[in-house]
């Protein structure tokens, strides 16, 4: 026997339509590339997507086509995710910070025939064009004032494109499994895998997302995602903010701490999204220049272990608190978080800051479990290490035109993280497994030696890796970027470390550097640094 309820699809264009209904005038505040700030409304932004969607069945996009897209954070990019999506055609955002080669290869895999792209990467594109066979033409987020001289064919103006269409748009009921949205991992070897998500798993996963168990967002809330919409749809923030009726604060190009420091004094942003260099790059700006962010209440960070010294400073320095989330591009992304609710606040404060540097509890819909190298189950004990593997309403299946099914052992996700997770259902990353250390048959994780150094005051950030040795396979290095007009030897790191770790664990050198290299979504190039240092340790015996 089934029920009598009413069947209606999950669409993605509903969410914005909520949002122009429910919180008409709640403010969408972008730092245009053009340089000045824009402001409208969900309700202006719903008419606009409305125009947009008009020039879209003008230019013959059909359901299932993909659409790509090389932007920032702007009004106008999320015009695009819903007017794109809202038509039955898939959203393909393109990490513009790749390597030419690899977004040509991206966008030919996924023959997206459409790209809109910010000023600021047409010169990128130029460089590629000839690679693109499939593209019909490029559309430049701009106004006419603002249009580049480029050597692009087939190019529009989106300003020009939308500004003679009516607002109102007859959205079409759309199959809710059927694709709505395209992204590629950030992995740094071999080419990105896709992941094509549906209308459904996004509005479960928006839904999940405002939540008080993930991100606890509501119409007072005014976020800032600085997590670009081009890596995973900026975490959902597009799609979560309209249904809580965030006010939403898109910093475009400003990726600067001056840039970030400006919008959350003069917006008052109270959450922040995004990966720990970034909050790292806003504490150093706010440091220099003597300045508080009053408003911040929160910063949610993920893509990336969260280092304890950070956290530590974000809590004592600016009374913000410092929420873990962990996901991947293959999640949703955001599955895990430790909000700060009150059985997390009611601990004292070394146990807090533990819990912060886990990646938190599940949300529901969600199911977790760690396995050992034969996929068996290891228990929640919080001391037991295996791969972390999820399942979920809005956890990837399989991969976009690829074969790879080892990734999807007896139908659940295998992440690839190391991992343990307590009794209480805290998941912490101990390391991935391409960088855990093999020394002499024991493991190290470089994660553990890198929240530890996080804490001393002369340090900035720092990275781990392993390298070769003669007689242990493996040994750590540890490589660190120490604060602007701080001094600290090696000798005073392994002071700092003893104790800490066990004496096996600490590095075999330590080397102080300018900085580090991270990829376009802000995490450490381990696999590079692995390559530039794979003999220094021999070479250094020799």
């Amino acid at each position: 026997m089934q029920g009598n309820m009413m069947q209606r699809p999950l669409q993605i264009i509903d969410l914005l339509r909520f949002a122009a209904t429910r919180h008409p005038q709640q403010e969408i505040v972008t730092r245009r590339l053009e340089g000045d700030i824009h402001r409208y409304n969900y309700a202006d932004c719903f008419a606009r997507t409305g125009q947009l969607a008009h020039a879209l069945t003008q230019l013959g996009i059909e359901p299932g086509e993909r659409v790509a897209s090389l932007a920032w954070n702007t009004y106008r990019h999320m015009e695009l995710y819903y007017a794109v999506s809202g038509l039955g055609a898939v959203m393909h955002t393109v990490n513009p910070r790749l390597f030419g080669d690899q977004i040509a290869w991206i966008m030919n895999h996924a023959e997206s025939g459409w790209v809109f792209v910010d000023v600021s990467f047409v010169p990128l594109l130029e460089q590629i064009q000839d690679e693109l066979p499939n593209v019909k033409g490029f559309i430049i987020m701009t106004d006419p004032e603002h249009m580049p001289q480029t050597s692009l064919a087939h190019v529009l103006c989106y300003e020009t494109l939308i500004s003679d269409y009516p607002a109102q748009y007859d959205w079409p009921d759309i199959d809710e499994n059927s694709a709505a949205l395209l992204c590629y991992t950030s992995g740094t070897t071999g080419n990105p895998k896709g992941v094509m998500a549906s209308h459904r798993a996004m509005v479960l996963h928006a839904q999940a997302t405002i939540g008080r168990d993930m991100l606890d967002l509501d119409s007072d809330t005014v976020l800032m995602p600085m997590v670009t919409m081009y890596h995973v749809a900026a975490w959902g923030a597009p799609y979560a903010a309209p249904i809580a009726g965030c006010k939403l604060v898109f910093t475009g190009d400003g990726t600067s701490g001056e840039a970030m420091a400006s919008m959350i004094r003069a917006e008052n942003v109270t959450v922040g999204l995004g990966v720990p260099t970034i909050w790292l790059t806003l504490h150093n700006y706010l440091s220099e220049q003597q300045l508080e962010v009053p408003s911040l209440a929160r910063v949610c960070v993920g893509g990336a272990a969260s280092p304890l010294g950070l956290v530590k400073t974000y809590d004592q320095t600016y009374n913000v608190y410092w929420q873990p989330i962990w996901g991947m591009t293959e999640t949703g992304p955001l599955v895990y978080s430790a909000p700060p609710q009150g059985d997390i606040l009611a601990r004292p404060k070394e146990q807090q800051y533990r819990i912060q540097t886990t990646a938190g509890r599940p949300v529901f819909g969600i199911e977790a479990r760690i396995v050992d190298a034969d996929n068996q189950p290891l228990p929640h004990d919080g001391e037991s290490r295996g791969e972390l593997q999820v399942r979920g309403h809005w956890i990837a299946a399989q991969y976009f035109r690829n074969d790879d099914v080892s990734s999807f052992p007896d139908g659940w996700l295998a992440t690839g993280d190391i991992a343990v997770i307590d009794a209480e259902g805290f998941m912490k990353v101990v390391d991935r497994k391409k960088d855990v250390i093999k020394s002499g048959g024991e493991w190290i994780s470089s994660l553990d030696i890198e929240n530890i150094v996080s804490q001393h005051p002369a340090v900035n950030e720092s990275c781990v890796i392993g390298v070769k040795h003669p007689k242990w396979d493996e040994r750590p290095l540890l490589l660190v970027v120490l604060n602007k007009g701080m001094d600290a030897s090696k000798a005073d790191i392994k002071a700092f470390l003893d104790g800490k770790i066990a004496r096996w664990w600490t590095p075999d050198d330590i080397l102080f550097v300018d900085q580090l290299p991270h990829t376009g979504t802000g995490k450490l190039v381990k696999n590079q640094l692995r390559k530039d240092y794979e003999n220094y340790l021999l070479e250094k015996q020799s």
